[in-house]
């Protein structure tokens, strides 16, 4: 059986900013913030009940929609929204939780899913411009012995 290797979530993070990465595998894609505009996509599955419905909405308005769209995924996306439903319920079992996660990776829905599809969602424009607040002073201590101090409140 073989022993580390390229695994899901073996290794460090992809980084953005490296630019080997990007020759070799791809630029990253940048999602609108509003996310996915338009009508939500027709229900694939069978009789929907309201929780369904209230996730397959939401859904539906998040940037990676567009993605979902683009590859024509609306029934992974409504078969992710059925266990999760599913996996609500307080009997549900620990399997059904991991495949909902699963599912949450595979359609970008994690922080770990965006990165292994290279997707990140653009900062909204009044963030961009927003001032932000003062910052809390850094002072780092210059030697071992004063960060010691600093800690123990010491004064010897």
């Amino acid at each position: 059986m073989p022993k580390g290797g390229a695994r899901t979530r073996s290794g460090p993070a992809p980084d953005p900013g490296a630019l080997r990465r990007e020759r070799d595998a791809g630029e990253w894609t940048i999602l609108p913030a509003e996310g996915r505009q338009g009508a939500t996509p027709m229900w694939p599955l069978t009789e929907q009940d309201d929780r369904e419905e209230e996730l397959w909405e939401r859904l539906w308005r998040m940037p990676q929609a567009l993605m979902w769209e683009r590859y024509g995924q609306d029934l992974e996306v409504a078969l992710y929204v059925r266990r999760l439903v599913e996996a609500e319920a307080r009997e549900s079992s620990v399997a059904l939780s991991t495949l909902v996660r699963q599912l949450a990776d595979s359609l970008g829905l994690s922080t770990p899913g965006m990165r292994a599809n290279r997707w990140r969602v653009e900062r909204p424009a009044e963030e961009d411009d927003a001032p932000t607040g003062p910052a809390a002073p850094t002072i780092a201590p210059s030697s071992a012995r004063a960060r010691l101090r600093a800690v123990s409140g010491g004064s010897g």
